[in-house]
């Protein structure tokens, strides 16, 4: 119990900026267990965005509400899954040989593609969040959200192999089986059943990771951090349109 405990704290301190004032060791099996708890934080953060919403959306318009929610949605994680998304955009704007799109990857210095990658996922996400609370929803929709978009990262982590022996998505590969994925599962499993068109959800989301791990299989060759912290923002994104399009026409 206690590489569990670790293992959830070692989570909300790799995916979140909320205060854990612990070391928590870093092992194979508290790798394990923070991998397992990746969609249980995704969980909490989208609780945390459920509840400033339910409290704001009876005085605030709803384009500052969401604008609101997204800034907080970035805080929460500390632009973590961005920084990834703006790599890879770099990476795969560049047109280069595959050698050279990893060296861009890894440069700490932002490209044109990854500030415009920036800009219009933002904005994308911000007018999505706003048209699903128009068309009704409540911001509690957010804790499936962001639960299921950490699955899908665990997904990647379990399902494809790292590009190079090193980084830390390698590190967590190198720790985690099936078993770890399945282990993962009840957290969103149980948000699905909760939410009308929780079954759309699922679907969405394991359509997008198969068709973008081709995708960056295909361009890298594997996997790395940037590219699994991508998947966790474009995996967000793509729920918020499923969302939307659920309230919009089959609650209509």
């Amino acid at each position: 119990m206690k590489a569990a405990m670790f293992g959830l704290l070692l989570a909300v301190q790799f995916l979140t900026r909320l205060p854990v004032p612990l070391a928590c060791p870093w092992t194979p099996a508290t790798r394990r267990w923070a991998a397992r708890a990746y969609p249980l934080v995704g969980a909490l953060m989208g609780g945390i965005l459920g509840a400033v919403g339910t409290l704001l959306e009876a005085v605030v318009p709803l384009p500052l509400l969401a604008l609101a929610l997204l800034s907080l949605w970035v805080a929460l994680s500390g632009g973590l899954h961005l920084d990834g998304l703006m790599d890879l955009a770099d990476a795969l704007g560049s047109n280069a040989a595959l050698e050279k799109r990893w060296a861009i990857m890894k440069d700490p210095q932002v490209g044109s593609f990854g500030i415009l990658a920036l800009v219009f996922h933002l904005a994308w996400k911000g007018a999505l969040l706003w048209a699903l609370l128009d068309a009704g929803a409540s911001p509690w929709w957010l804790v499936p959200i962001a639960a299921l978009g950490r699955l899908g990262g665990v997904g990647l982590l379990v399902g494809m192999q790292a590009a190079r022996p090193e980084g830390m998505a390698h590190a967590w590969r190198q720790s985690l089986t099936r078993r770890d994925l399945l282990l993962a599962v009840p957290v969103p499993l149980a948000l699905l059943a909760w939410v009308p068109g929780g079954a759309w959800l699922a679907l969405g989301l394991g359509a997008f990771i198969i068709i973008y791990g081709l995708a960056v299989r295909r361009a890298f060759g594997g996997l790395n951090g940037d590219i699994v912290g991508a998947a966790i923002e474009g995996g967000e994104l793509w729920l918020l349109l499923i969302a939307w399009s659920w309230w919009s026409f089959a609650m209509a």
